[in-house]
């Protein structure tokens, strides 16, 4: 799962420093709090993006644990927008602008673990399914949707989706089927 906040410099440049701190970590809250409650880990917090990973647990049939992580993502993106949206009613009710978003998710293997120099390690994924979670993301905007599905996930849940085709991503070969949910 990546996900970011949408419009985030134009205003970070516009609010006070605490004030934006307060809304990043209650924009954090949202995504982590439902990440964590369908058994995903956060991996990073960039700047205004979240980086999460759903991870495939050992079940009788390996495509059974493949949907269940599949199946976690989508219940953690559907906790992730009902959670925006009551923070964004309450930001209304407080005279401040909604928080829109985009999120991406996506199904395949990565590397993750303590990488970098000797002196200065970081606990990342790295490897082409983060790569192209990343590029979805950034199709959020473009698409006019704020919640992108790989066909990789789709592949692994019987949650009804709408196609949108398929799309090149920047710097993956391959063009990548790309979904929606319905009420988006």
């Amino acid at each position: 799962l990546c996900a970011d906040l949408r419009d985030f410099t134009a205003l970070s440049e516009v609010t006070e420093p605490h004030a934006m701190i307060t809304t990043l970590d209650a924009w954090f809250d949202r995504v982590a709090g439902a990440v964590h409650a369908f058994g995903g880990e956060v991996l990073k917090f960039i700047g205004d993006g979240v980086l999460a990973i759903f991870p495939v647990t050992p079940a009788a049939h390996k495509a059974q644990g493949d949907r269940d992580a599949c199946e976690a993502a989508l219940r953690a993106i559907a906790a992730s927008r009902a959670g925006m949206a009551h923070l964004d009613q309450v930001r209304q009710g407080q005279g401040l602008t909604p928080l829109p978003f985009g999120a991406a998710l996506h199904f395949g293997e990565i590397l993750w673990g303590n990488i970098g120099a000797a002196d200065r390690l970081d606990f990342t994924a790295i490897g082409p399914a983060v790569n192209l979670v990343s590029r979805l993301e950034g199709l959020c905007k473009p698409l006019g949707r704020s919640v992108l599905i790989s066909g990789a996930v789709a592949a692994n849940t019987s949650a009804p989706l709408v196609p949108l085709g398929e799309h090149a991503l920047r710097g993956i070969a391959d063009p990548c089927a790309v979904f929606t949910l319905p009420d988006d």
